[in-house]
C-alpha cells in the first residue's frame, strides 16, 4: 500500500536530520536567488529562507520545538562563527586603533539614538508599555536582546522578533541609505550596520568588504555591551517622565 505524502511527512519528520537538511537547502535556495539577482541587497537570502521554513512548518502543522530539536546544530555554529569574526578584525586592528575616538563616540551616540527613536515612535503610535520595552533594545544581538527586554518589563518573544526583523531590514536597506547620505566609507557603513542590524547586518557587511565586516563585528559586540547599560537607564527615565 502507497502511503499518503502525510505519512511520509510524518515518517521523516521523526529523523533529526530532516529539519536540519530544510534549513540549509533553504537557505542555498535563497542564496541562490541573492547571486541570480546580481546580488541585490533587497533579495536577503535570510529573509527567503524564513519565509520557506515558516511556510514549510505551517503547511506541515510542525511545532517550532520539533523543528528547533533538529536544527539546533545550527544554533551551535552561531558560537564558532561570531569568534570566527575576530579573524577580518585582526586584519583591520590598525584601523580600528586610530579610529577609537571616534568609534566611542559614534557608539554611545547610536546606540542612545537607536533606544530613543524605537521608544518614542512606539509610545508616539499608543503602545503597551510592555511593547514599548520589548522593543526598546531591538538592534542588539538577540540572546542580549532577549534579556534586558525580561528585566524591564519587556516581552523576550516579541523582542526576538524584532531583532530579527531589524537585523533584516538593516541588511536589505542599510548600505543603501548610507550611501544616499553621503556615507560611503566601508569602515563607516560597516559599523553603523553592524551597530544598528547586529549579526545579519553584519553578514551582509562582510558581503560589502573585509573591512566593513570587521567595523560591523566590532559595533555588534560594542553594542550589544552599550545597551544592555544604556536601554534600562533610558527606559526607566522615559517611564518616568512620558508615561509613568
Amino acid at each position: 500500500m502507497i502511503a499518503s505524502p502525510r505519512e511520509i511527512w510524518v515518517y521523516l519528520a521523526a529523523s533529526p536530520l530532516l529539519h536540519l537538511t530544510l534549513t540549509l537547502v533553504a537557505y542555498l535556495l535563497g542564496d541562490y536567488l541573492y547571486h541570480k539577482s546580481g546580488e541585490k541587497a533587497v533579495v536577503n537570502p535570510v529573509l527567503i529562507a524564513i519565509a520557506i521554513l515558516v511556510t514549510v512548518l505551517l503547511a506541515t502543522g510542525t511545532s517550532y520545538a520539533t523543528y528547533f530539536e533538529g536544527a539546533q546544530f545550527v544554533h551551535f555554529l552561531l558560537g564558532p562563527a561570531t569568534v570566527a569574526l575576530a579573524v577580518p578584525l585582526y586584519r583591520q586592528f590598525e584601523r580600528v586603533r586610530h579610529s577609537v575616538p571616534a568609534l566611542l563616540v559614534s557608539l554611545v551616540a547610536g546606540s542612545v539614538t537607536a533606544v530613543l527613536s524605537a521608544t518614542l515612535i512606539t509610545w508616539v503610535l499608543g503602545a503597551p508599555t510592555n511593547v514599548i520595552a520589548s522593543i526598546a533594545p531591538k538592534s542588539a544581538t538577540t540572546p542580549i536582546a532577549m534579556g534586558i527586554a525580561e528585566q524591564i518589563g519587556g516581552l523576550p518573544s516579541l523582542t526576538a522578533v524584532l531583532v530579527i526583523l531589524t537585523g533584516i531590514l538593516g541588511a536589505m536597506f542599510g548600505t543603501t541609505v548610507l550611501t544616499w547620505v553621503g556615507v560611503r566609507d566601508p569602515a563607516a557603513q560597516g559599523f553603523a550596520i553592524g551597530l544598528a542590524s547586529h549579526g545579519i547586518g553584519t553578514a551582509r557587511a562582510l558581503q560589502v568588504s573585509e573591512a566593513a565586516g570587521a567595523f560591523s563585528a566590532l559595533a555588534m559586540g560594542l553594542n550589544g555591551l552599550a545597551t544592555s547599560l544604556l536601554a534600562p537607564l533610558l527606559v526607566h527615565w522615559l517611564q518616568r517622565w512620558l508615561w509613568g
